[in-house]
């Protein structure tokens, strides 16, 4: 096997397993959360992501492994390659990094920082009401968006993978 075969193996299994955690975000955590009332919620939200926040070494080794194993398959297939469709990879990868990883960043970390930073005994019932909201509904918006890209992504090295 080549470098490049390697990598694609890599990038396309680990893409996979954080498109299958955020797509079980989307359909399965955050519609379970809805039904419960505000402090419910961002209670459950702080313990899941707190799991998360204190560094879950699975979950990292995942997470950071499809951004490293992207950026490395992105630069062997631009950089000394005759692949035909490595073009294509490279923009696959971008598309991953940008649209799962850049939101990531860009939306849900923050979103995620500030809601672990709620103290939730010192707010009353219209102030919880105001964090969820504000919370809950850009965090699903966004988290539709970067799990539909995830998706796309995935299928797309599934196919480039397939016909190597």
């Amino acid at each position: 096997m080549m470098v490049i075969d390697v990598l694609l193996v890599l990038s396309t299994l680990t893409c996979a397993l954080v498109t299958g955690f955020i797509l079980t975000f989307a359909i399965v955590v955050m519609p379970g959360l809805a039904n419960l009332n505000d402090r419910d919620f961002i209670t459950a939200f702080q313990a899941s992501d707190g799991v998360i926040q204190r560094g879950q070494p699975v979950f990292n080794l995942i997470w950071i492994g499809s951004i490293i194993s992207i950026v490395c398959l992105m630069i062997a297939v631009t950089v000394g390659t005759d692949q035909s469709d490595g073009w294509l990879t490279a923009l696959v990868g971008a598309m991953y990094l940008l649209g799962v990883q850049g939101v990531t960043i860009a939306i849900h970390l923050p979103l995620n920082r500030h809601i672990q930073n709620l103290y939730i005994a010192d707010l009353d019932a219209q102030a919880l009401r105001e964090e969820r909201v504000r919370f809950e509904e850009k965090w699903n918006a966004y988290n539709t968006l970067r799990t539909g890209i995830a998706v796309f992504v995935t299928v797309m090295l599934l196919t480039i993978t397939a016909s190597q």
